[in-house]
């Protein structure tokens, strides 16, 4: 029986994402082992969630850092020394050095709430409403050293509501969010999904365009 995928979270508020990823694992869909969850903020409540599950945890301040680039090396040679197979970004609120990305290309997502390429960055239901799109949604997408620009996996879309704010219009993102996330790493754990040269690969075919997530699967 092959080894579960060892995974280390990088968050930098509550971890809803992770709570989702721990409860897949817990409905054993998820056949992952938690190494690390890793923040920039002593009292993220993430790190309490994973306290209560038995994870270890580390926690380093930038501020302690003269230079953004020292402290993602410090902190990625933290979280290597747990020695995961992927990392998983759930709320990670930094942009992160490219050196310190290197070591881990293609192995290392987010979950960005957007449907990436649009609005990368901040305050992305704000600017949905504001351009007056008709649906939103959410993206998992390898980490590169573009802001939100690596290749994307997955994406789980919904209609915006007349009368949606940033509030309503987070909200009813969030629970498509938390099936997303644990969706796109079974692929992974399961072999099935990889970042290679030319692009995605999934099933071992070139995936020309995200994964949709609808009706409870992923389907191209």
């Amino acid at each position: 029986m092959p080894s579960p995928l060892r995974i280390a979270i990088l968050a930098s508020g509550r971890g809803s994402n992770f709570a989702a990823l721990l409860a897949a694992r817990e409905r054993a869909e998820l056949p992952v082992e938690f190494v690390l969850v890793a923040s920039d903020k002593a009292d993220a409540p993430v790190l309490q969630l994973a306290q209560s599950a038995g994870v270890p945890s580390v926690v380093l301040d930038p501020r302690e850092y003269a230079e953004r680039r020292d402290y993602d090396l410090a902190l990625f040679e933290r979280i290597a020394a747990s020695k995961p197979d992927l990392l998983v970004l759930a709320g990670f609120m930094r942009i992160i050095d490219g050196d310190a990305l290197k070591p881990w290309a293609g192995r290392m997502i987010n979950i960005h709430p957007s449907l990436l390429p649009k609005y990368r960055g901040l305050h992305t239901h704000r600017r949905a409403l504001k351009a007056g799109d008709a649906e939103h949604g959410a993206s998992v997408h390898y980490v590169t050293a573009e802001l939100d620009g690596g290749p994307v996996i997955a994406q789980t879309r919904l209609q915006i509501q007349p009368g949606d704010d940033e509030n309503t219009l987070a909200a009813r993102l969030l629970p498509l969010e938390h099936q997303l996330l644990p969706a796109v790493v079974r692929l992974i754990a399961a072999d099935r999904l990889a970042l290679r040269e030319g692009g995605i690969r999934f099933d071992g075919e070139p995936l020309r365009k995200p994964l949709r997530w609808q009706d409870g699967q992923l389907t191209r």
